[in-house]
């Protein structure tokens, strides 16, 4: 599903330049739960925004389901991101003037997708993700454990074959932590791929494998199974 091949960016100013990633290479197969770390800086989130398609590499080639996107212009990339990837981010990204319901059903107004189709989407992640209850409400009534579900709902209510996850337990305490991370293993038991970039060595197990950075390298990976083999 997702192909890098000496994938490198490079941040230019007028004074400096920086290696964000050097010559990566990566293979994720689809249906796979994927654990990136590495110290703050080491690229986890640079390369994290190129395998979402919200960023280009300085060198190198990406190949996401089978073709090459490395030089997609933009909207070329966003064409290929709606319906494909959904993203959980650390601090939510929820819009505070959109109810629960409106913030789950934003991926599918962009899709197009018919009003009677958002509604039965809509309230089905609801129901899955346990925050029916929830659906007038705005996100600042919300906990943060509850947000953070409504920006898994959100993520997933295109029925996309991919989520990117970085640090989704970030700003959570360890119980709401175990929540999202028990929501994201159940959508890879479903099928759905998913890459985490996380700082937690005990959430990191959750996936098959933990590939881990420094200094925009791959320097170590730690295989829990086979099911990359």
């Amino acid at each position: 599903m997702i192909k890098t091949r000496n994938l490198t960016k490079i941040y230019t100013t007028e004074e400096v330049e920086t290696t964000a990633l050097n010559n990566v290479n990566l293979d994720i197969k689809e249906g796979e739960f994927v654990s990136i770390m590495g110290p703050s800086g080491c690229g986890k989130s640079t390369l994290l925004n190129l395998l979402g398609l919200l960023d280009t590499p300085t060198q190198g080639e990406y190949h996401f389901l089978g073709g090459d996107v490395s030089a997609y212009t933009e909207r070329q990339r966003a064409r290929v991101r709606k319906g494909n990837i959904g993203f959980v981010f650390q601090s939510f990204s929820l819009i505070d003037e959109l109810t629960v319901f409106e913030n789950i059903e934003l991926p599918l107004l962009y899709l197009r997708t018919s009003g009677s189709e958002r509604k039965k989407r809509v309230e089905e992640v609801m129901d899955r993700m346990e925050i029916m209850a929830r659906k007038n409400h705005f996100p600042q009534q919300l906990s943060g454990g509850q947000q953070q579900r409504v920006a898994v709902a959100r993520a997933v209510v295109a029925r996309p074959k991919a989520i990117l996850a970085d640090e989704p337990t970030g700003n959570l305490d360890s119980s709401h932590g175990d929540e999202v991370m028990g929501l994201l293993q159940k959508l890879n038991e479903e099928g759905t791929t998913v890459v985490m970039v996380t700082h937690s060595p005990a959430y990191a197990e959750y996936g098959h494998r933990t590939i881990n950075l420094f200094d925009g390298h791959i320097v170590t990976e730690n295989i829990r199974d086979k099911f990359h083999v």
